[in-house]
């Protein structure tokens, strides 16, 4: 039985209908979901290509990119044929995995977004960690880069615990179970068992499907050995935009899984209602001082993160330290509260930024 509504539309995933694919040997599967990635597909797929284990299905899922991105890849499919194209003319990311997941050949498949670098023996770590048959999932450090004096900030910002809390994918040093991974890795006899990724779940897809394994008496393993280098936002206006698709995909995930809630969940809302109302008391003389005083604790742990984030970044970088981690936690709340009223009014789980790259 599947772990999520048989009836969604569009689904792709033809896990009680068909038998898998035999597993081939020690093939693994390596899946890139991309959408108008014409700048950065070739490097992906060189790190991909060049990696030490070579024995690898490599598909990428392409979205119906508009940008020469397809021409790309088709090309670098005639070229190595352990490349393989697939169009994804819904351009929704769950369901680029699952169609990717109906043609994997692999014993294991591994996920690598297009606006990434892998190192050489990335494949091979995350292969000798699953190969220890303990783990569901296993993924590793995900080190932000930045190109611009806000691109760089925002790095920082992310890899900080005042940016991204108990997230120890961004931070971690040491080996641990977690409940999460960044472009996880998985036996694929597992993805298959979970019925793949959840076709209603738009975003925060991963975080849910995660959350399925770990249900399923699984754990998921951080390894700071295995990292992988991806491109931030480069400007805090759309690192906002992000984060508030980011707060909308939470709440889609509590629609489905209500007791997979904690109280990290809550901290982002809660600061942004506690600052709209801040705001509010600010422009009455008689309650200024309470606005402010409502709004002072949120401001002290911004001025702590920046304390301690912004001597990572040089010059006029040190500027836009604040700003990331405002739009980071601001985003995430407000998108939290803006996808929550739609639920309560009907209308939640509206398919926002579909168009967005993957990953992002």
């Amino acid at each position: 039985m599947r772990p999520f509504p048989a009836e969604q539309p569009g689904r792709h995933l033809r896990l009680v209908d068909q038998a898998a694919e035999p597993t081939t040997g020690g093939l693994v599967t390596v899946v890139v979901p991309c959408r108008n990635e014409v700048r950065t597909i070739d490097g992906v797929l060189d790190s991909i290509l060049g990696q030490t284990y070579a024995n690898l299905q490599v598909l990428v899922v392409d979205g119906m990119s508009d940008d020469g991105t397809t021409a790309k890849v088709r090309a670098r499919a005639q070229a190595d044929d352990r490349v393989e194209l697939v169009l994804n003319p819904d351009k929704v990311i769950p369901l680029a995995l699952n169609l990717a997941v109906d043609r994997a050949r692999g014993r294991h498949l591994v996920r690598v977004d297009a606006h990434c670098r892998i190192p050489a023996d990335y494949v091979e770590k995350v292969v000798a960690r699953l190969d220890e048959g303990t783990w569901g999932g296993v993924g590793g450090r995900k080190n932000g880069r930045g190109h611009t004096s806000q691109g760089r900030a925002i790095a920082a910002a992310m890899g900080s615990k005042f940016g991204q809390g108990n997230s120890v994918y961004h931070y971690g040093t040491e080996a641990q179970p977690t409940d999460h991974i960044p472009f996880g890795a998985y036996p694929l006899e597992v993805v298959r068992e979970m019925g793949g990724w959840s076709e209603t779940q738009w975003v925060n897809e991963d975080y849910e499907f995660d959350y399925r394994v770990r249900q399923s008496g699984r754990e998921l393993l951080f390894d700071p050995a295995v990292e992988i280098d991806w491109d931030c936002r480069q400007r805090v206006v759309d690192l906002f935009r992000q984060y508030l698709r980011y707060g909308s995909g939470k709440v889609q995930t509590l629609r489905s899984h209500p007791e997979s809630a904690s109280p990290r969940h809550l901290a982002a809302p809660g600061m942004v209602g506690a600052l709209g109302v801040a705001l509010v008391l600010v422009l009455f003389r008689r309650t200024r001082l309470l606005g402010l005083a409502l709004a002072a604790p949120y401001l002290g742990i911004v001025a702590a993160g920046t304390a301690t984030t912004v001597g990572q970044v040089e010059g006029t970088d040190k500027v836009w330290v604040a700003p990331a981690f405002v739009a980071m936690h601001v985003g995430w709340g407000m998108g939290f509260w803006r996808e929550l009223l739609r639920s309560l009014r009907g209308t939640g789980g509206a398919r926002t930024g579909l168009a967005a790259s993957p990953g992002s």
